[in-house]
């Protein structure tokens, strides 16, 4: 699991969005970044997260920000979600993890008293060279865009 830090230059990465899209990190120098990490589509914080980052998006869009949402999930199961609920971002398929663990988003975590491994949800704010500004790792779903702003 990697160990990132806020001032480290940000892993670039490259996976399919819900539209079968190659989507690369190094595609967006020149603009920041959300990059927020999540456990299942159609799932309350899940849902809850996306919602209020598709409401706010014209917000991060005037800030100089674009979104993209990853998740072990299928691409079919992105478009899905993003149809259902009009979610204007990329959403990308990281079904052998390698996104998630080359950012420390994949590991150990309690739920429910037990100990499983699974998605650690967390948001990375990257700048426009490429650098993590912020690291959000207790991401508050329902205000999500206030923790970023």
């Amino acid at each position: 699991m990697a160990d990132l830090s806020e001032g480290q230059a940000a892993p670039d990465f490259e996976g399919k969005d819900q539209y079968g899209n190659t989507v690369k990190l190094s595609g967006f120098k020149g603009k920041k970044v959300v990059l927020y990490f999540y456990p299942k589509d159609n799932t309350p914080g899940c849902t809850a997260e996306a919602c209020n980052l598709r409401d706010n998006h014209s917000v991060l869009l005037k800030k100089g920000f674009v979104v993209i949402g990853v998740s072990p999930d299928s691409e079919k199961s992105h478009r899905g979600f993003s149809e259902k609920f009009s979610l204007p971002f990329p959403l990308l398929a990281d079904q052998d993890k390698k996104i998630m663990q080359m950012y420390g988003a994949w590991g150990e975590k309690k739920m429910y008293g037990k100990t499983v491994t699974g998605v650690l949800r967390t948001t990375f704010l990257i700048d426009e060279k490429g650098i993590i500004e912020k690291i959000i790792r207790k991401v508050d779903t329902a205000n999500h865009t206030e923790q970023i702003l």
